[in-house]
């Protein structure tokens, strides 16, 4: 009896708390209700836009070059001889001011040729006296002769002298117009010889001058090749030196890129490339230094391998311009860059990177977007300036979608930072600093 009692109680145990969790169960499953359906919204992305309009644009072009002097200079003896003095200044890299004395050579022997030449002028006077004096007897005596003749004739006409004596008359006359032609001829030599010696005297003075050798304009000295007691043959070169007042950069600039200065952003097809402005930009890792320079010229052919053009830019007076710590002076072989810009005008300028294959999207009145055929009429730096397809208002994508779909409807959030950016870059100022 026992038994069964505690067999009874063992099923009740676990029948009765298992009954209670399957009736606990279903209540709370006839007490939830079914869940709502909710409206899903598609999701709109938003994307950075900047709005057309014109804004001013300075076209330019940039290109790399070499420094080198506008003018060189390199003294050549043109007398031969033993150099005697030369300047504390003829030293590689110190300067000269124009007309300072760097060489001189010796002179004596030029000294003494002009002293010879004197004395033959000199002895040309002494005859020529000689000779002056000489004719003016001769010609007495021809005046003498010449009488006698006409005298002798006319007694011989009347029969009272015999035709020998005419005949002496005649010789004697012709011997001194003889006396005297040959001592006219004589002056005439005389004269000659004068301007020949004075000639070889205007040589000599002329090879005194070169003795010394003075700097024609202010110079950098460069290779010096002479020193005092050496001796210099005519036509050796002593000295180069280079003009300290302009430097010019010969910058290379293909063609193609061209198109910016040979165009006005309101007028497409003007062409021409005038009043361009050039500015010569030396960068260095912490800043750009930035020299004002002129057009000076232009290459007269095309490079056929780089298909580029040689664009002269001249920068005046480098060595005033420069600062102590700041900026230092143009020198030769500096590699430098030279920016060309036309006559400032207006245009529309977009990022570059946001035109993919000829085409930009823009958001249209109703936020969606739109894909655009754009026509790039040249570029500078990262702007691109779009001469057809864009017009003033519109909403232009400046964000780097990996998928943009036409139709898309989309967030327009305006970047008003890249658009000043890109003002900025438009205008050239981001150049220089």
């Amino acid at each position: 009896m026992k038994r069964l009692a505690k067999y009874i109680f063992r099923i009740l145990s676990v029948s009765v708390p298992l009954g209670l969790g399957v009736l606990s169960i279903m209540v709370f499953a006839g007490m939830k209700s079914a869940p709502s359906a909710k409206e899903v919204s598609p999701k709109i992305t938003p994307v950075r836009i900047i709005t057309i309009a014109p804004i001013p644009i300075v076209p330019r072009v940039s290109g790399y070059g070499t420094v080198s002097p506008m003018r060189e200079w390199r003294a050549v003896a043109r007398v031969e001889g033993e150099i005697i003095w030369s300047s504390d200044k003829l030293a590689n890299g110190l300067l000269a001011d124009a007309g300072e004395e760097l060489i001189r050579i010796d002179q004596s022997g030029i000294e003494l040729t002009l002293a010879q030449i004197d004395a033959q002028i000199g002895a040309i006077g002494v005859k020529d006296e000689t000779v002056r004096a000489s004719l003016e007897i001769s010609e007495a005596e021809w005046r003498i002769s010449t009488a006698d003749l006409v005298r002798q004739k006319a007694l011989a006409g009347r029969g009272a002298v015999p035709q020998t004596v005419v005949d002496k008359a005649v010789r004697q006359e012709l011997a001194s117009r003889s006396n005297v032609n040959s001592l006219k001829n004589q002056l005439a030599l005389n004269g000659a010889e004068r301007k020949v010696l004075l000639a070889q005297r205007n040589i000599a003075l002329r090879d005194l001058s070169y003795t010394s050798i003075k700097a024609p304009y202010d110079v950098r000295i460069g290779q010096v090749s002479a020193e005092t007691g050496q001796f210099v043959s005519r036509g050796q070169v002593l000295v180069a030196a280079e003009g300290i007042d302009a430097v010019e950069i010969a910058a290379q600039i293909p063609i193609g890129r061209m198109a910016p200065l040979m165009r006005d952003t309101a007028q497409p097809h003007s062409a021409g490339p005038v009043g361009l402005e050039a500015k010569v930009l030396l960068r260095t890792p912490t800043r750009i230094i930035e020299w004002d320079g002129r057009v000076a010229r232009v290459g007269d052919q095309i490079d056929p391998r780089t298909q580029s053009i040689n664009i002269v830019v001249v920068v005046d007076q480098p060595m005033e311009q420069a600062a102590m710590g700041q900026k230092p002076p143009l020198r030769r072989n500096m590699f430098v860059e030279v920016v060309l810009s036309a006559p400032e005008g207006v245009g529309i300028a977009i990022p570059r990177n946001a035109v993919r294959d000829g085409a930009v999207f823009v958001v249209n009145d109703e936020d969606k977007l739109e894909k655009r055929n754009v026509h790039i009429a040249y570029a500078i730096d990262t702007v691109a300036i779009i001469s057809k397809g864009l017009n003033v208002g519109g909403r232009l994508v400046v964000s780097d979608m990996d998928v943009a779909v036409p139709g898309k409807t989309v967030k327009p959030v305006e970047d008003n930072a890249l658009k000043a950016r890109l003002a900025f870059i438009a205008l050239g100022q981001d150049v220089a600093k």
